[in-house]
């Protein structure tokens, strides 16, 4: 799907092979080489560029859709392009994919995923793209990237190469925190902190082998899912406030958020 006009153009990741010898069939029929500019496994999405002018399309937001909406997915496995048509059978909040990436908005179709079919857009009945296709993320599934998802990453892609994840150092597990604790706290579980990695941000910040996570700046973490994203990459540099239980006393300490490379 075409980006910007400049040659950005956003696929799947799982589409795309090879990080070299890339070719991008151009509306014209013209083949062009492409190089790959990054991509986020979690996500699904991989950004290209080629050396083309190309003609943009709309873009629809996630609170321009309802279910029960018609959509068409399209897609090109060969030389010409295949359509096929369905409605928005699902819309739903933020949730992670099984890799961890973050997705905005769960979108789902009853559309057939064909062969050929991921990295292609879904179209409204306006014309606008609603998100890209994919069925990679969940077995059985046929999903669409919203919009949202694709512009941040498809400008963390362009700006860094690769996708910026926030680092601690720590291996966990969750854990049931003490009842007294969880009335206190108002939830049941935390992430108890097996491991602390020498010299890593956690062990820089004070975080010790026994701290069980509950809160970081503030958001609840219940599960490691939960630690693992608010890790987010805007944190990274950043002296956040975590807070923990050590020795069955409620404690808040800063640390700074490193990068993973």
């Amino acid at each position: 799907i075409v980006w910007s006009a400049d040659g950005v153009i956003v696929t799947a990741h799982h589409v795309v092979e090879s990080d070299s010898k890339i070719g991008v069939g151009l509306p014209d029929g013209q083949m062009v080489s492409a190089k790959l500019v990054g991509r986020d496994p979690s996500t699904d999405l991989a950004v290209l560029r080629v050396d083309s002018r190309l003609v943009v399309p709309s873009w629809a937001e996630p609170d321009d859709l309802r279910v029960g909406q018609l959509v068409l997915a399209l897609g090109r496995p060969g030389d010409s392009i295949q359509a096929t048509l369905g409605v928005i059978s699902a819309l739903g909040e933020s949730w992670r994919t099984p890799p961890g990436g973050e997705i905005d908005r769960f979108l789902q179709t009853d559309v057939v995923m064909y062969p050929g079919f991921s990295g292609g857009p879904l179209a409204d009945a306006a014309g606008r793209v609603a998100g890209l296709n994919t069925s990679a993320l969940l077995r059985g599934v046929s999903l669409t990237i919203p919009t949202p998802t694709i512009r941040r990453v498809v400008e963390t892609l362009l700006t860094h190469g690769r996708m910026r994840r926030g680092y601690l150092g720590v291996g966990s597990q969750p854990v049931r925190l003490p009842e007294s604790l969880s009335r206190q706290l108002g939830q049941e579980t935390g992430v108890l902190l097996v491991s602390v990695e020498p010299g890593s941000p956690a062990d820089q910040g004070g975080l010790m082998l026994g701290d069980t996570i509950v809160a970081l700046d503030g958001t609840a973490v219940r599960h490691m899912d939960d630690l693992f994203g608010l890790l987010s990459g805007n944190r990274i540099g950043v002296s956040t406030p975590i807070r923990i239980v050590r020795s069955g006393q409620v404690q808040e300490i800063n640390v700074m958020i490193g990068e993973r490379e």
